[in-house]
C-alpha cells in the first residue's frame, strides 16, 4: 500500500522533484514496506509465532500489525518527514492510522480484510490526489474500484473473510485517509 501510493503520487505529481530523490525515496520504500516484512515473517515463523502467510487467527496478526505499525513510524520519520513531500506524508501517516485500527481489532478479535484496507486506502488517496492537483484520472481511480471488487471476491472465494470483514476492512483503509486529508487537502 504505501509504495503504490507514493509510486502514484510521484507519476502525477506537478512538482518538480529531482529523479535521484524520487529513486531513493522509493528504494527506501521497497526495503521497509516490502523487504523488512518479508524477513520478520520468515524469522516469525521459525519461532513459531506465525504459522503461515495467511495470518488465519487474530492472535497470528497482533505481533506482525506491531511491527508493521512501527515500520510506518519509520518511514514517517525518516524516509518522509513532512517538510519534504507532504501529500506522501500524510498518506503514510493514514496507513499508520489503519494499521493501527487493524491492530486494535485484532485484540478485540475481530478479523478486518489487510487486504481491503490496502486498496480502500489508495483509492481514497488517489481520488484525494486527483482533487489536490486538479487532474484528471478517473481511469486510475475506476482500475482501482475493480481491483477492489476483485479482491474482495478473491477474499470470499478463499473463504478467508466474510462480507462484513471486508466493509470494515475496506472502511479501515478510507476513514484514515479521510482524517489525514484535513491536514494536506
Amino acid at each position: 500500500m504505501p509504495l503504490v501510493g507514493v509510486m502514484f503520487y510521484f507519476s502525477k505529481s506537478p512538482r518538480f522533484i529531482p529523479p535521484p530523490i524520487i529513486k531513493a525515496k522509493i528504494f527506501a520504500l521497497v526495503l521497509l514496506t516490502i523487504l523488512l516484512p518479508i524477513l520478520i515473517f520468515f524469522l516469525l515463523k521459525s519461532m513459531k509465532r506465525i504459522s503461515s502467510v495467511h495470518l488465519g487467527s487474530t492472535k497470528e496478526r497482533i505481533i506482525p500489525l506491531i511491527i508493521y505499525c512501527l515500520i510506518l513510524l519509520l518511514v514517517i520519520l525518516r524516509v518522509l518527514p513532512n517538510y519534504e513531500l507532504i501529500e506522501p506524508y500524510y498518506f503514510i501517516v493514514g496507513v499508520l492510522g489503519s494499521s493501527m485500527a487493524c491492530l486494535i481489532l485484532a485484540l478485540l478479535k475481530f478479523k478486518a480484510s489487510i487486504h481491503m484496507i490496502g486498496v480502500g486506502g489508495v483509492l481514497m488517496f488517489f481520488i484525494a490526489l486527483g482533487i489536490h492537483f486538479h487532474i484528471n484520472i478517473i481511469g486510475s481511480i475506476a482500475l482501482i474500484f475493480v481491483i477492489s471488487g476483485a479482491v474482495a471476491s478473491s477474499r470470499i472465494h478463499l473463504k478467508a473473510h466474510n462480507g462484513i470483514e471486508l466493509v470494515v476492512g475496506f472502511l479501515i483503509g478510507i476513514i484514515p485517509q479521510l482524517i489525514a486529508l484535513n491536514y494536506w487537502l
